[in-house]
């Protein structure tokens, strides 16, 4: 597992806490000149994102986030623009009153919020409240004005994080500003890239604040954002003199009766990313519709588990589960399939099939649940889940020793040892039926090509995640799951080195 670039790494709002410190202990800063350089950034972020703003409206609050807000305000106030300060609180600490004093040094005029008509209409308002240190839902005055806020119709820029998410796991923690650009400072944090977190941050910059490499040292993030550059290592290039053994048998199982379409995008996007060979086991009436539509496939009907022995002596990876279902054929199937102990890729109901008998396993193995099916996996409800993805990822990989992708905005990808990796492509048009089949056998293909269970998860889910995107430059909605089997092809002919 390579080590990430700093620019990669995903902190917790305690590793963050620790960072800063270490950077005025180590470094000999004020935690004042940190603050004022968070203000230069955001400034030059506003400057670049609008131009033409004359109006701007920041939003401050007790802690250090609002002494950032402050300061923002004096540059802003310098650069000649028309700009106000509307104060949720007074400042709790030295640095954010140091801040203060500095803004109303310059002439500036501090505005406490009294409702929702105390708010001046702006071109750009400036969400300096909370920061990365909240943990409990907003009330009150606080929760008026972040609902006040959401309601106009002229852009936000939060400083660091929107005030109402949670810095540490993306999920809102009640009334939650919805920011159209975000400005991260010293690193990325946890909660900006899944979950809620992507919406609520709108588009995000980050702003090193000219910290030395030196300052991270010290904490292992343990989650970092996948990096496209550093993923192009982990596809091996093919040589001239080779043939289709040497690129594996990947066996697609699944198919229940109706379900055919399952289990051949399973299958197809196996070949299009370079298996060696696919073979589909199926309901007997889905041989015809899956040899016309994909002869490149090599589907065997099957009625029972006796008939699928030969085939998965045949086979190295399993893509299990697309339309498998989990009457007695799926599961006969299922319970087959995992005794044979293959290096295996399980999705859908072979992961609801495996909530009810949990087991843990000993081949390299692949999970790809979404939240619903997680939940079930834990024993627990779609909304525990989706409230802590990092936690709901990491413990499924312990539970069942597995790498786990847990899909949706901002798929994880988790190892039992407990690192995780974000992905940070893919868009809203993936909603829609299908595309986990296709990512089960993307996944199923890097394994059978010799990739970990931890690169081959990584790896299939950028694929499918960039091959979305792709695909969806005609539009999101009504993106079908079948129209990322040829950018897949395109995504990972940039990746290979022949």
């Amino acid at each position: 597992m390579n080590t990430p670039h700093s620019s990669q790494l995903l902190y917790t709002t305690a590793q963050m806490r620790r960072i800063d410190a270490c950077a005025v202990a180590a470094l000999g800063l004020q935690s004042f000149e940190l603050m004022q350089r968070a203000a230069d950034a955001a400034f030059a972020v506003l400057l670049r994102r609008w131009p033409q703003a004359r109006s701007v409206v920041v939003c401050c609050g007790s802690g250090k986030n609002g002494g950032d807000g402050y300061l923002l305000a004096r540059l802003v106030r310098q650069s000649g623009r028309d700009v106000s300060v509307i104060a949720l609180g007074t400042p709790a600490d030295v640095d954010s009153q140091a801040a203060a004093d500095a803004w109303r040094a310059c002439g500036g005029m501090v505005h406490p919020f009294a409702g929702e008509h105390s708010l001046p209409l702006a071109d750009v308002y400036v969400d300096a409240l909370f920061g990365i240190g909240l943990n409990r839902p907003l009330e009150g005055g606080a929760a008026l004005l972040v609902q006040t806020l959401n309601a106009r119709r002229s852009p936000v820029l939060a400083l660091d994080i929107p005030s109402g998410l949670s810095a540490d796991t993306g999920a809102r923690l009640g009334p939650c500003i919805s920011a159209t650009l975000t400005v991260s400072f010293i690193a990325w944090k946890r909660g900006q890239h899944t979950g809620a977190g992507l919406d609520a941050c709108g588009e995000c910059e980050l702003a090193d604040l000219a910290l030395p490499d030196s300052v991270f040292e010290e904490e292992h993030a343990g989650a970092h954002l996948l990096d496209w550059n550093e993923l192009r290592g982990r596809l091996p290039a093919r040589s001239r003199d080779v043939h289709k053994g040497q690129f594996g048998h990947v066996l697609a199982i699944g198919g229940d009766h109706g379900t055919g379409g399952a289990i051949r995008l399973a299958g197809e996007a196996a070949l299009r990313c370079g298996a060696g060979l696919v073979s589909v086991a199926t309901q007997p009436e889905h041989l015809t519709a899956l040899l016309a539509a994909r002869p490149e496939l090599m589907v065997q009907p099957i009625a029972g588990q006796q008939e699928l022995e030969p085939l998965l002596q045949r086979a190295q990876v399993l893509a299990l589960g697309p339309g498998l279902g989990t009457r007695s054929w799926g599961h006969a199937l299922w319970h087959r399939a995992l005794a044979s102990a293959k290096p295996a890729v399980l999705d859908a109901d072979a992961l609801n099939l495996l909530a009810r008998q949990p087991r843990k396993f000993s081949a390299p193995t692949v999970l790809t649940p979404h939240p619903a099916e997680a939940a079930r996996l834990l024993a627990s409800d779609s909304a525990h889940v989706q409230a802590n993805r990092y936690a709901a990822a990491q413990a499924l990989a312990e539970r069942y020793h597995a790498v786990v992708v847990l899909k949706g905005a901002g798929s994880l990808i988790a190892a039992p040892a407990g690192s995780v990796a974000v992905c940070p492509w893919g868009n809203p048009g993936m909603a829609s039926a299908g595309m986990g089949d296709v990512l089960t056998g993307v996944i199923a293909a890097l394994l059978a090509q010799g990739l970990s269970a931890w690169d081959a998860a990584c790896l299939g889910v950028a694929a499918h995640a960039r091959a979305g995107d792709s695909a969806a430059e005609q539009g999101q909605r009504g993106l079908l799951a079948g129209d990322l089997l040829l950018p897949l092809r395109s995504v990972l002919a940039g990746l290979a080195h022949d």
